[in-house]
């Protein structure tokens, strides 16, 4: 069975618990909890209800668009549960600062973003005080996209935690227009070229409609043209509008099989009926119905939970903007705006504007101007409340 040591049991005592989303995921998770007789819920999303929601988040109705959130679905479930108080928050997780978070037993996300659960992970993670048992809150993740799930429960610390995981995620940067330009190496380079460079090229001030069909058909050919090309596989029409929309697909059916997935470990973790989840689970419902549970291990570099420094292998000849940019595509580093330095010196600050223009000429220059082979960079971003440490190695 698994169980946490003794000393770890007494943070699970039946006190409030804390949803993040009240979108697709967040609606099926606040129902679930509060039919499953959990009387004490707190609620935070930082969005507005559009009419494209109603389709899926069922405690929302027409009247509702427009409103917060959270604040809708804490009136909609508590006139429904007697006996459950729902306590929402208009706003962003990072508006709340540890305090806030330490008044929780356990914490249940249903976030469409990638960032906001590294955040809350990282969060998490650095409340743990090892002489303090009630510090470690029990972090439950899941997320959907189309007929596809996962969940997975994470204690803090303890089990490996969302940011070691980063690198099984396909990454959501801003790609160079250079890049675009000259050397697409991914089927969204491709398309991204079609709609940002090709789109005015041919069509003069014509403006795009992503809700066109005609357009998007359009997009697609362009885009499947330009990647064989380039010998690039994977352009789809399904991938065309996602990227052009910055949609992820959702569908009812799916959040409702994963939000039931995250509430039974809540269940379980709270009143050790059953061995809970160790500690993934990936749910594909796209090739009939298939589910797969394991074990996601530790990663020493991991830079929220882990000791070491993550190497990172280089060509010494390239650019330090080349090198970030190199950051942004890579899978488990998933940066957008880094600000770099060494022990020895600073290579490239975002901010203060009177630093950035200081460091901006180092973007020129050669890494092996700026590093030694083997030197630790402290990579850090506005979007996330720790900094990478990455070990320069040198190509030979």
């Amino acid at each position: 069975m698994t169980t946490l040591p003794k000393c770890r049991r007494r943070c699970f005592s039946p006190i409030a618990r804390f949803c993040i989303g009240a979108g697709g995921l967040g609606c099926e998770i606040l129902k679930n909890l509060a039919l499953s007789g959990f009387t004490d819920i707190h609620v935070i999303d930082m969005d507005i209800i559009d009419v494209s929601n109603l389709n899926r988040q069922f405690l929302f109705r027409a009247s509702d668009v427009g409103h917060p959130k959270a604040e809708v679905a804490a009136r909609f479930i508590m006139r429904r549960v007697p006996g459950c108080v729902i306590t929402p928050y208009y706003g962003a997780i990072q508006d709340k600062d540890e305090s806030y978070y330490m008044q929780f037993r356990l914490v249940i996300c249903g976030l469409d973003s990638v960032e906001a659960r590294r955040w809350i992970n990282a969060t998490l993670v650095d409340m743990v005080d090892p002489a303090n048992d009630e510090s470690l809150k029990p972090l439950i993740d899941g997320g959907t996209e189309g007929f596809k799930g996962q969940s997975r429960v994470i204690l803090p610390t303890i089990s490996s935690c969302y940011e070691c995981s980063l690198d099984m995620l396909t990454p959501q940067t801003a790609v160079p227009i250079c890049t675009l330009a000259s050397i697409p190496r991914q089927p969204a380079h491709c398309i991204e070229w079609a709609s940002i460079l090709e789109w005015p090229r041919v069509f003069g001030d014509k403006k795009m409609d992503t809700d066109n069909p005609e357009h998007i058909q359009w997009l697609f050919q362009t885009a499947l043209t330009r990647a064989a090309e380039f010998n690039i596989t994977g352009v789809t029409y399904s991938l065309t509008q996602g990227v052009v929309k910055n949609i992820i697909p959702a569908i009812a059916s799916t959040n409702a099989i994963i939000a039931a997935s995250c509430c039974n470990e809540a269940l379980k973790i709270l009143t050790a009926m059953n061995p809970y989840l160790e500690n993934y689970m990936m749910y594909t419902g796209d090739e009939g119905v298939y589910t797969h549970t394991f074990l996601h291990e530790k990663k020493d570099g991991c830079p929220v939970c882990g000791q070491m420094a993550i190497d990172f292998e280089l060509d010494p000849e390239i650019t330090l903007e080349t090198f970030m940019e190199l950051l942004k595509e890579r899978p488990d580093v998933q940066i957008k705006k880094p600000s770099l330095s060494t022990e020895r010196k600073k290579l490239y600050f975002q901010g203060p504007p009177e630093l950035r223009e200081r460091t901006r000429p180092n973007l020129d220059r050669k890494m092996r101007d700026l590093v030694d082979d083997g030197e630790e960079v402290a990579i850090t971003d506005p979007g996330l409340p720790f900094s990478l440490k990455l070990n320069m190695v040198f190509k030979k």
